[in-house]
Order: structure tokens, then sequence, then C-alpha cells
């Protein structure tokens, strides 16, 4: 049913509020699996539950007024993004109450960034660095964002950037790499 989604977001761009309420059954699932997933990465003792997660992203998507949805996809990766700011704002606000001098642990691979679950601060230090890499290629912090937090398959991310999926693989393993020397400590600006 993407017809359907898309038509629905289109509605909500318009200001129908009532798309709003007839679009929840039709990406929910959607929503939850990748807030469980976000969620399945957090710390053991998070608090966050995945359900909330997809609650507050939800609230704030219907929100936006400014947004002219492209398809499911655009949606799903705003979603993703917003997803990563709650998910920050609530890393920064453990870390607050928990100081520590910590090495961050951030592992890089072909199909995810993995954090350490006991460390809130891999996730700030993640969210710092790409808003770093935005300053040089915003096109591959947007294609970390919509993968990792998003979710989204290669094919979606190219779909939602309006690029082709081979430019999507290529940016894709060039942000990794320059994310992990950030996150190592190999401070070097330059993509």
């Amino acid at each position: 049913m993407p017809g359907e989604v898309t038509r629905l977001l289109k509605k909500m761009g318009e200001g129908n509020g009532s798309a709003a309420d007839d679009l929840v059954p039709l990406v929910y699932a959607e929503l939850r699996r990748l807030a469980q997933h976000y969620v399945d990465m957090e710390r053991p003792d998070h608090t966050l539950q995945a359900t909330a997660l997809v609650h507050e992203a939800y609230l704030r998507l219907v929100d936006q007024q400014q947004v002219t949805w492209k398809n499911k996809a655009h949606f799903i990766g705003v979603a993703a993004q917003i997803m990563r700011r709650v998910l920050v704002d609530h890393a920064r606000a453990y870390q607050t109450n928990k100081r520590g001098g910590k090495e961050i642990k951030v592992s890089l691979d072909d199909y995810a960034l993995l954090f350490s679950p006991e460390q809130p601060e891999d996730l700030v230090a993640l969210d710092e660095a790409l808003k770093r890499l935005a300053e040089f290629s915003h096109r591959q912090s947007r294609v970390v964002e919509l993968r990792f937090f998003g979710g989204l398959s290669v094919e979606e991310t190219a779909e939602v950037l309006g690029t082709s999926p081979k430019t999507v693989k290529r940016e894709w393993s060039v942000a990794k790499a320059w994310l992990f020397r950030q996150l190592k400590g190999e401070v070097n600006d330059e993509v």
C-alpha cells in the first residue's frame, strides 16, 4: 500500500489532520521495528521503550508544518532523524547524571555502526561526529543517518536522496571510514 501512504502524506502536508490518523496503521509497524532496533542497541538499563520512542517520533512527525512529504521512504527517513534526536537527548540526560572518562567503543562494519550498550556517550559521540561530517558532506551524513538510524536499504536511501544506489554505497563507505577515524580520535576533518 505504498501509494496509499504517499497519498495520505500529501494530504497531511496540505493540513488535513485526519490523514495523520489514517496514516498510523500503515506506518506503525515499520516505525515500531525501527524504534526496537534503536532500543536494542541501547544499554540494558535504558529506560526509554520502543513504544514511547515511536509515539514521541510520530508526534513530532505529524507536527511538521513545512515538510512536503515525497513518499514513505522520505517519511521513514525523517522519522529516523527524529528518533536519533530523541535518543541523543535521552543519552545526554543520562550522561549528565553519570560522568566518566570511558573510551568510546564504536565499531564500524559493512552493515551498521554498533554501539557499546553500556555507554550512552557512544551515541552522543556519533551524533557530534555526524554533525561535523555534515559540515563537509551533508549527503554522506544523510546516508549514515538513513542507513544506520533509519534502517533503510541502499536502494531506499538512494530513493530518499534522489541519487543512485552506487553513489549511496560509495558515500556510505567513505562516511564510515571518516567516522571511524573521528571516533578513534584520529581527527582529520577532511572527508
